[in-house]
């Protein structure tokens, strides 16, 4: 079992920045290919980032492009996700996941594909 605990939200003005952290606990983790999802209240789930276990390669959705980046540190079991020039239509609880297959240039987009999740951070950017 692959545990995932998320920190790092919080209230910020639209404008600022935010970095979400993702520490990964109870068996090896850097074989997980990792990703950062979000949910508005009403809205699906949809994903946001995610990064191959071998930290080469990143994908992100249209919506978040250019502001948004994840990161891994194998070493210390942990996931960033650092998210600038935020929004109020950022606004969501994130979590972060792990997918047990190992693929070292797909980057899984669909939640369904991720076998762990951690409970979320709440993210909320006043106007």
């Amino acid at each position: 079992q692959l545990q995932l605990v998320e920190s790092g939200g919080g209230l910020v003005q639209a404008g600022g920045s935010l970095r979400l952290s993702c520490e990964a606990s109870g068996r090896s983790f850097s074989r997980n290919n990792m990703g950062w999802f979000r949910q508005a209240p009403g809205k699906e789930r949809e994903f946001v980032a995610g990064i191959c276990s071998s930290a080469g390669t990143t994908d992100y959705a249209d919506s978040v492009k250019g502001r948004f980046t994840i990161s891994r540190d194998n070493a210390k079991n942990m996931v960033y996700l650092q998210m600038n020039s935020l929004k109020p239509e950022d606004t969501a609880v994130y979590s972060c996941a792990a997918r047990l297959t190992n693929s070292y240039n797909y980057v899984a987009m669909k939640s369904y594909e991720y076998d762990y999740w951690g409970q979320g951070t709440q993210v909320t950017v006043s106007s």
